[in-house]
Order: structure tokens, then C-alpha cells, then sequence
């Protein structure tokens, strides 16, 4: 009889994370990892044995998605911002008037575990139901010790009660809370010294991040989080040139980061310096749409230089209010000119490089978690290139149906 962690899909036209195989695939999975891969034209009966048999039907395998920026929870919501832009101010006016982040930041410290947990959790449901099985939650609205911790405490939570891969980042230096309005340095020496150091100790977080722009962090001030991060074990990510080149993309890669992102106005200096230390671009079309921003990331720099290109959806509540990695594929191509295969290859194989996860999942090869999606088309490019169809037909977290 075969064994229920063993299962085989068959007849499978396969995106592998970063090429489109050129004839229909079996994949077999074995206690909950990639087993092994042939053609059908070479697959015989001594390979079925032994497996549970998924006739795929010509559909589209793809790796499970990854969605490697998000900001999932918080308290609030920031409609009224969303109208103020419409009506014409700007990102930095609205954050200068005590607005954007510093508002999440209010609801969020006065919101309880329980409270923050069943506002994120539907927001992770609906990227789940858009084929996610990896993502990266940030902390970042509570800009004090204790309500950073408690964020990154229910997005833990939420990876053990989901059927979803959660890696968590400490993002304490987001912005400036008003307690430290005047003393940036002194808020930098909170995250330095108490605030990284408690996430550590308590196993909460796997990477810091900092916003590195002209209205949150100097490139100094975010060497010194860099230096705190890896000196407890940490890895580094950076929000950087979103709105200025201040030189944060280099000085992140020089720190060894996994990823910078945004990095609209990322120059060839900073590009060069991603390509050296294989640091990948993130880039995130969803704040850049609801934005209204003009000035596109240098994508054909990234190309000549080889810098690999991760896509996500920045969720969050401010800049990102969506919840749909599938969408992301859509404006990538349409606002970045990014080709359908770069876009999946930016929520596969490019996403979990992103987290320091390209040895676990992003890729369809033999050893990898069995994070698969199944989808209604034969044809990768029909994922950016239609809102809303194909249909995600089955979801598999380390080879069981999610």
C-alpha cells in the first residue's frame, strides 16, 4: 500500500523556480521533501510503486510562492491617509505631521497579542490562498522594547497555527517614536543595545532590517543596527533608496545583507556593490503603485550585473495595503517591464534567497521542502498576465494538501 507521506504527482507541466521544463514532469515527494524528478517519457512502473499517484493533468506546478517583505501586523488601518494623498500630499508630508508609520504605531502599542493576532491573521489567510507558503513578517509599529517584541511574538504565532513557513524580522528601527523625536542617535543606541539583544534572547527574530532614508535613518545609524544584528547571530535587510540615494544599498551589502529593498533610486555604484556581495534586490511594485511614484528601479542595471531580483507585496498598512503576491507578478511586469519568468522566479527561487531559505524551499530540486502549488494553465506566463485566473487548484506545505 502506498505510504501517505509518499506521494507522486504525474503529468505536471513544471516551473522549477527558475526554468519552465520542456516536457510534462513527475515529482515525487517523500516525507514531506523533493524526492526525486524525471520526464514521463522516462518514468516506469518500478518508480510508481510505492506512491500515492496525483495525475496533475498537463496543470501547472510551480514551487510554493514566497513573499519575502511584508509588514502582516499591526493595529489600524490608514484609509484617511490613502485620501490625503489622493487629495495631494505627500508620503513625507503626511509622516512629518505626526501621520504614516507613527499613526500604526499608536494603534499597534494599544492593541493586545490577541488583538494584533486576529487582525493579521486574515491578511496571511489571503496570501495563502494566493499560493504562499513562505513569508516574512516584519515587526516595526510598536518602536519600543517591548511592543516590538510582542509583534514578533504573534508573528511566531502565527507560523504555528498556520500551515505556512513564518520567518520573522525585527524592523525596531522603522521610524523614530515620538518618546525619541529629537534624539535619533539615542533611539539607534535603544535597538542597539536592548532591543536587538532581547529579540535575540528570546529566539524571536531571524533578521533585523532598517529604513535607511532621509525621513528615518542615516547609512551611520544603520551600520551600527548591522554591527548589533550580526554580532548576536542575526541576519541583516534593509529598506533602502525608496526615496533618495543615500548610499544605504552598498553600505547593506557591505554588512553582508540578504536583501535590500524598494531601491527605486538605486544608482550602478550601489548596484555593483549588491552584485560583489550576492545580495539580492526586492523589489515592491505595491507601494510603488499606490505611491504614485515615477522613478522605476534600475532594472536593466540589474540585469547587466547580475544582481537577482526578488518580487513581494510590502503588505502593510500605509504604502502596501495588499494582500496578493499574484498581483505583484501582474504590476511587476506591468509597471517594472519585468518578464513573466523574472517575476516567478522573484516569488520562487529569488524570494527564499531573499530570507536565507534558497537551501529549503523557492525551487522544485531533490532535497527541497515539497512547498508546491497547482494551478489551473499549462503556462507560467498566464500567472502575471491574467488578475484573478488561473485558479490556485491545490496548495502543499512539505508535501501534504494545505
Amino acid at each position: 500500500m502506498p505510504s501517505s507521506s509518499h506521494r507522486l504527482w504525474v503529468n505536471a507541466t513544471l516551473f522549477d523556480g527558475l526554468d519552465a521544463a520542456a516536457e510534462p514532469m513527475a515529482v515525487a515527494v517523500k516525507d514531506g521533501r523533493i524526492a526525486w524528478l524525471k520526464p514521463m517519457s522516462a518514468l516506469s512502473e518500478a518508480d510508481r510503486a510505492g506512491f500515492e499517484l496525483i495525475d496533475a493533468e498537463g496543470r501547472l506546478l510551480t514551487p510554493g510562492l514566497v513573499d519575502c517583505h511584508t509588514h502582516l501586523v499591526y493595529g489600524g488601518n490608514r484609509a484617511g491617509e490613502f485620501e490625503a494623498r489622493l487629495e495631494g500630499k505627500s508620503y513625507e508630508e503626511i509622516a512629518r505631521a505626526g501621520g504614516g508609520i507613527l499613526s500604526t504605531v499608536r494603534a499597534t502599542r494599544a492593541a493586545s497579542e490577541d488583538e494584533l493576532y486576529a487582525a493579521a491573521r486574515p491578511r496571511l489567510e489571503a496570501l495563502m490562498a494566493d499560493g504562499v507558503t513562505t513569508v516574512e513578517i516584519k515587526s516595526g509599529y510598536g518602536l519600543d522594547v517591548d511592543n516590538e517584541l510582542k509583534m514578533l511574538r504573534v508573528a511566531r504565532r502565527l507560523g504555528r497555527e498556520l500551515k505556512v513557513r513564518v520567518v520573522t524580522t525585527l524592523l525596531g528601527a522603522h521610524a523614530l517614536p515620538p518618546e525619541y523625536k529629537d534624539d535619533a542617535d539615542g533611539y539607534i543606541e535603544l535597538v542597539c543595545r536592548r532591543m536587538i539583544p532581547a529579540a535575540a534572547a528570546e529566539g524571536l527574530a531571524d533578521a533585523v532590517d532598517v529604513f535607511c532614508e532621509n525621513i528615518a535613518f542615516s547609512v551611520a545609524q544603520c551600520e551600527r543596527v548591522y554591527a548589533a544584528a550580526k554580532a548576536h547571530g542575526l541576519a541583516i535587510k534593509g529598506h533602502t533608496e525608496q526615496l533618495s540615494n543615500l548610499g544605504g544599498s552598498a553600505a547593506a551589502a557591505r554588512a553582508g545583507a540578504l536583501s535590500v529593498d524598494h531601491v527605486e533610486y538605486l544608482d550602478e555604484t550601489g548596484v555593483k556593490a549588491l552584485a560583489e556581495a550576492g545580495t539580492v534586490a526586492t523589489l515592491l511594485p505595491g507601494a510603488f503603485y499606490i505611491l504614485r511614484e515615477t522613478k522605476v528601479p534600475p532594472i536593466a542595471l540589474l540585469r547587466r550585473h547580475g544582481v537577482p531580483m526578488a518580487l513581494a507585496t510590502d503588505a502593510n498598512p500605509g504604502t502596501s495595503p495588499i494582500f496578493s503576491l499574484r498581483l505583484m507578478l501582474n504590476m511587476a511586469c506591468t509597471l517594472f517591464r519585468l518578464t513573466p519568468v523574472e517575476a516567478l522566479r522573484g516569488v520562487t527561487a529569488q524570494g527564499a534567497r531573499a530570507l536565507g531559505l534558497s537551501h529549503e524551499c523557492g525551487r522544485i530540486v531533490p532535497g527541497m521542502a515539497a512547498d508546491l502549488c497547482l494551478w489551473e494553465t499549462d503556462n507560467y506566463a498566464e500567472l502575471a498576465y491574467s488578475l484573478g485566473l488561473p485558479r490556485l487548484v491545490q496548495r502543499i506545505v512539505a508535501g501534504e494538501p494545505a
